[in-house]
Order: C-alpha cells, then sequence, then structure tokens
C-alpha cells in the first residue's frame, strides 16, 4: 500500500511540475507589476538559491522564474533599466511580482519611494536558450 501512496505522490507531482509556471518560463516574454526591494535587514542571509545575499549586487526575488534565471527590469516612467539574476524567491506581498536588491532598486531611482511599477523581461533562463 506505501509504495503505491509513493507513487501516486510521485507521479503527482510530475504532472503538476510539467504544467508549473517554472517550467513555462521563456526568454523574451515580458510582465509587468510592482517591484519592492530587500529591507537591508537581509543583507548576509541565504537566499533560496543557496547564494548570500549581498545588497551590493544586482539580484532579484521572484515566484516563479526559475533561479538563475537572467531579466531586464524597466522602469516605463524614467526608462531606466536593469540587468540582474534571480536567485532567491518572494515577495510574498500581493500585487508585487519581483523583489530587488538595493544595488538594483538604486540604479531604478526607487530607493525613496520603495515601490515602483516595472516591466520584467525574460533574458535567459538555465538550461534554455536565448530568444
Amino acid at each position: 500500500m506505501t509504495n503505491k501512496f509513493n507513487l501516486l505522490l510521485i507521479s503527482l507531482f510530475l504532472l503538476a511540475s510539467a504544467s508549473s509556471p517554472l517550467m513555462a518560463a521563456k526568454p523574451g516574454q515580458v510582465m509587468t507589476g510592482v517591484a519592492s526591494y530587500y529591507h537591508d535587514s537581509l543583507h548576509g542571509n541565504k537566499t533560496a538559491s543557496g547564494k548570500i545575499y549581498n545588497k551590493h549586487q544586482l539580484s532579484a526575488a521572484h515566484k516563479t522564474l526559475p533561479l538563475g534565471t537572467r531579466v531586464r527590469v524597466t522602469e516605463p516612467k524614467s526608462g531606466r533599466s536593469v540587468v540582474l539574476v534571480v536567485n532567491d524567491r518572494g515577495p510574498f506581498v500581493k500585487g508585487r511580482i519581483i523583489d530587488l536588491s538595493r544595488r538594483a532598486a538604486s540604479e531604478l531611482g526607487m530607493l525613496k519611494k520603495g515601490l515602483t511599477k516595472v516591466k520584467v523581461e525574460i533574458l535567459s533562463v538555465p538550461g534554455r536558450s536565448g530568444a
């Protein structure tokens, strides 16, 4: 009975993984939404990728993009953009699509605002060719 249950769980996991947004990310895809940035107190903490968060580097957290995905984040009003790597999960606040490192937020000019509308373009996904 246990082996059948384990087989069922594995099958359900594989089925869910095949249709997961993690599997659907492709270079050239664009999404829009609200960006936030990491609080300084998180500097030095381990990210979901196992790397240590460094507020002085260009990195981001996204809920579903595969870790290691390169994205271009653009603030449409100013036209400023930054290219960075997704190395963490989040943000876990309704309505936000990406959480940026302090450096990325600074380059976009959003430090005082805290939140800003952005366009996120997928440039490359680990294991997939570029657009």
